[in-house]
């Protein structure tokens, strides 16, 4: 089968719309037609190496999807042709050691998704005689791609898939980051450290939980103006500012929790986060950064006098089965904000101009509406 694609090919900046071959599913995965697909910062990091050799080119761009199943290959049970799903940009295969444990988003499956190949290795995308993988073997930048079956997940099938498309990464991954792995709870104090299309949802994590203040740090106007209307007690874009109020607020103690969601993590904003908690609070590090920089380099005596923690978060430590379907609801009753979060649409010729807009700070989340 045939489609149009967004591609980036090895010493490109930009993404190129070709046509594609598509392989038809195998044991254990699916075809889907994409509807939409978000704008990610993750799929920016492909266009500007910050994942150096971890990411394998050329590449079908785009880990976060929504759409309609097409076909189904040998031992897929959990969808069928017709179902509408939300793709998780990492997969669950229910049994590995993380999945059988609560922990289905460092499933095994996905210890390689930047190279864009199947779990056995194989591609199925191809173009002039090439093997090109999916981003998180998904591809979202694509009209139609086969995927792991346990990369999709079955929502119910009145919710609008232009919107939905959001819970496949940037909900879940900001929302968890708050609920999960910072473990807000009511009266806490928490500080988010930007406010992009992760960043606001770990606000409204954050709200949700019964953060008694939310403080937001982000240098663009905008998303501070946004983050306000979404849960945010408080917003600067001084992070010395932003400190000094935390301190205010809390009499001195410092704030419970530190959510790093920066486009790009560095050492500098990391050790903002760990200077503005308090004893016993934690530093969530959800942002991304080259994997041979190193980005964590703080004072040690600070961890054995104060209790600090300091953790990753992927996928905001959310399962994605389960919590995916979970967060769409609230959505659907009216307690999550989705539709807010989409700042504007794009086709698939547009995505270059849809990520320039990132880039200068003007979107929340961009969404590429598939023709």
């Amino acid at each position: 089968m045939k489609t149009r694609a967004a591609v980036l090919e090895k010493g490109s900046k930009e993404f190129e719309i070709v046509e594609l071959d598509v392989d038809e599913p195998r044991v254990g995965e699916v075809h889907i037609k994409y509807v939409a697909a978000g704008l990610c910062h993750s799929d920016l990091h492909l266009t500007d190496g910050v994942y150096g050799d971890s990411a394998r080119l050329p590449i079908v761009a785009g880990h976060e999807g929504s759409g309609v199943i097409e076909s189904i290959g040998p031992g897929v049970t959990h969808v069928e042709p017709g179902d509408h799903v939300v793709c998780s940009f990492m997969p669950s295969c229910g049994i590995c050691r993380y999945c059988s444990t609560g922990h289905a988003n460092l499933c095994n499956l996905g210890a390689d998704v930047l190279k864009g190949n199947m779990p056995d290795g194989t591609f199925r995308f191809h173009r002039n005689g090439r093997d090109l993988g999916g981003m998180c073997m998904l591809g979202t930048f694509s009209e139609r791609a086969t995927v792991p079956a346990r990369s999709v997940v079955k929502v119910d099938p009145w919710l609008n898939l232009e919107v939905a498309v959001l819970a496949g990464c940037g909900v879940p991954t900001g929302w968890g980051s708050a609920v999960n792995a910072g473990d807000v709870r009511v009266g806490d104090t928490t500080v988010v450290f930007g406010a992009g299309g992760v960043g606001i949802n770990a606000v409204q994590g954050a709200a949700y939980a019964g953060a008694k203040y939310v403080v937001v740090v982000d240098p663009v106007q905008f998303k501070r103006d946004f983050a306000l209307k979404l849960g945010a007690t408080h917003a600067f874009a001084d992070p010395e500012e932003a400190a000094r109020k935390v301190k205010e607020l809390t009499w001195g103690e410092g704030a419970d929790q530190a959510i790093l969601t920066v486009g790009v993590m560095d050492e500098q904003v990391v050790r903002q986060g760990f200077d503005i908690v308090g004893k016993a609070s934690t530093v969530v590090v959800v942002g991304q950064a080259n994997p041979e920089k190193l980005t964590i380099q703080l004072p040690s005596a600070f961890f054995t006098r104060n209790e600090k923690v300091i953790r990753g978060a992927q996928l905001g430590s959310c399962n994605p089965q389960y919590d995916i379907v979970k967060l769409l609801r609230l959505w659907n009753a009216g307690r999550l904000k989705l539709d807010e979060l989409v700042t504007k649409t794009y086709t698939l010729e547009q995505v270059n101009e849809g990520y320039q807009d990132l880039r200068d700070g003007k979107i929340i989340r961009g969404v590429l509406i598939h023709q």
